[in-house]
């Protein structure tokens, strides 16, 4: 009966409010880019504000190519959106718990680790497109 995931529940309606927004309006008129941006060296995260703009239009393919964590920031937003709907109306919120033994903490880091390093060299690879 009690939402035991605030602070998420909040980052995912700001999220998804904040992506039917670049939908709706387009995209902000002031640079976000980091400083090694206009050097020509993109991070993991380049053309992710393209990439949810063009995920919640439904342009799956366009958003892919911009940066595929596009498609996951909008599908995490909605789902936690949809779960806050669902936990206001009736009442009960889904909660999960995970328990982190140190072995489940190295593999997740590990993990997150690699795709990072993955994601930096694809988008590196289109920085034309992404400048």
């Amino acid at each position: 009966s009690v939402d035991r995931h605030r602070a998420l529940s909040g980052v995912a309606v700001v999220g998804m409010a904040v992506a039917t927004g670049l939908a709706v309006l387009g995209l902000p008129n002031i640079d976000l880019h980091g400083p090694l941006h206009q050097w020509g060296i993109m991070d993991p995260f380049c053309g992710g504000t393209r990439a949810a703009r063009y995920a919640m239009q439904g342009r799956w393919i366009l958003s892919w190519t911009y940066n595929p964590l596009g498609i996951a920031a909008v599908a995490a937003a909605l789902a936690g959106s949809i779960r806050v709907i669902v936990g206001v109306i009736s009442g009960r919120w889904v909660n999960v718990r995970a328990s982190w033994t140190p072995r489940r903490r190295r593999i997740a880091m590990a993990t997150l680790v690699i795709v990072l390093v993955i994601l930096e060299v694809r988008q590196q690879s289109l920085a034309e497109l992404l400048r």
